[in-house]
């Protein structure tokens, strides 16, 4: 699958270049949708299997069912296969969140996702930082391919709590 959680290679435009210390960059969107802090918290963490583009970028495609559940990020088959996507380690409602990250993969494989929500004058801004690309089989690729992938993912987030989108 090529995908968000393929770690294949990817040819992505907007990708940074490593950084002169040889580290490569975190990938950082930020996004703004209506409402309140709280309410994008919830849209985002309660809600995110309405949400998320499972038939793109999921372990086992469209039908499974996304969830915060506990400290971990899960996704479900239709057969009752679970795929551990993150392990949640600093959940700090409705402000933020910071978690492991490794669908489809090992957690030896993993790297970490902070997603931060703050007020701002049009509604709720959602921060999402991608980083540890250390941790990835595979770094440069794993990066390149989260660049790419992000967008889109967050783009479904505004559209599902009423924003315009992309």
């Amino acid at each position: 699958m090529d995908n968000l959680f393929s770690h294949a290679a990817s040819e992505a435009a907007g990708t940074a270049e490593p950084a002169s210390t040889g580290e490569l960059d975190p990938v950082v969107y930020t996004v703004v949708v209506p409402g309140a802090v709280a309410r994008a918290f919830m849209g985002f963490t309660e809600h995110t299997h309405l949400w998320w583009p499972l038939e793109e970028h999921s372990v086992y495609g469209a039908g499974s069912y996304v969830e915060f559940e506990e400290n971990l990020v899960l996704e479900s088959a239709d057969d009752g296969r679970t795929a551990v996507w993150g392990s949640i380690d600093d959940w700090q409602p409705p402000l933020s969140f910071h978690a492991s990250w490794h669908p489809g993969t090992s957690a030896v494989w993993s790297t970490e996702v902070r997603v931060a929500f703050r007020t701002v004058e049009d509604g709720t801004e959602l921060r999402l930082v991608h980083s540890g690309w250390e941790g990835a089989e595979d770094p440069a690729a794993a990066r390149a391919d989260y660049a790419a992938g992000w967008p889109g993912v967050l783009d479904r987030f505004v559209r599902f709590m009423g924003g315009s989108g992309a």
